[in-house]
Order: structure tokens, then sequence, then C-alpha cells
């Protein structure tokens, strides 16, 4: 893809692939602009999600970012705390992740999967206030949906991760 059709996908937002009593809906930080420009979730190559669905038994083939519609056959969807897309994390603010907090709370209400999978714990503990969170099955529900934490699939993470108090 060129450089000004990345660009040019700055502050898209992308549909989530999701729908009422789904069995987990991973929640993402927020699209990258490769996703954005694709209109696909965790499109950029070297993104771990993928890999990472099919090789924790969520589908029985790997699927492309292109395929993400079929997650819906296996009762898995996908939405962002944040909607707009941007080049790394950092480039969203506190607020940015409160708000979006607040509108996945009432997303998860609406829909009422089984589970919310955050990816990415720093997301996780701005957008929903708690500070302490870590890795895994949280405490907290939002109606009967139970809410596990996970790690950042992004290749970028390592390096543009931000960590927040």
């Amino acid at each position: 893809m060129k450089p000004e059709e990345l660009a040019a996908a700055r502050d898209r937002v992308i549909p989530d692939v999701a729908a009422a009593g789904l069995g987990v809906l991973f929640c993402g930080i927020n699209p990258g602009l490769m996703s954005a420009a694709t209109g696909h979730h965790f499109a950029r190559p070297g993104n771990r999600f993928w890999p990472v669905l099919h090789l924790s038994g969520f589908t029985p083939r790997q699927l492309a970012p292109s395929e993400q519609d079929e997650l819906l056959d296996y009762g898995l969807g996908i939405t962002n705390v944040v909607a707009r897309a941007t080049a790394r994390e950092d480039e969203l603010t506190d607020d940015e992740f409160r708000e979006g907090g607040r509108l996945l709370m009432a997303k998860t209400e609406r829909l009422r999967p089984r589970w919310l999978a955050v990816v990415g714990i720093t997301a996780y503990r701005t957008a929903f206030g708690d500070r302490r969170a870590v890795i895994g099955p949280q405490t907290r529900t939002i109606g009967t949906t139970r809410i596990w934490a996970l790690p950042n699939p992004s290749g970028l993470n390592a390096v543009t991760t931000t960590h927040r108090p």
C-alpha cells in the first residue's frame, strides 16, 4: 500500500464485525492505518491477532483480515475501544479512551456477548478506569458479560504502547 493511501486513512472509522449473543467480542485499541485503508480489522502485516486466534482454537484455520466476517460463524466479533484510525496508540488521548470505554460498555450491554476480550491492557485500564488491572480475567462484568484483558497483538506493540499509570 502506498504511503499516501495510508495517510489518507487517518481518522477513518471501520465497521464492527458484531452481532448479538456472541461467545467472544474481541475489542482492539483502535484501527491502525492499514486497517482503515483496507476496512479490515488487524490488517497490518505482522499483527499477531489472526495467527493467535487460530492457534488458540477459536477458528479451525487461520483467517485473513479480508475474511473477518467469517468470525460471526464462529460466534466471534471485533470492535474497538476508540473508533478513529491512527498510526500509533500514543496518538489517542485519555479522554478518547474514557469515552470509548463508555461507548463500549453500552455496546456490550446491547449485544450481550458471553465474553468481552480487550486486546491492550493499557487501553483497558484507561477506558475502564482500572489502573491496577492485569492481563487475564477481570472481576468487573458488564451485565452478564465477563471481561478478559489480553496483551496487544500489534507488531508495533513493543515500541509504541504507552504505559499509563
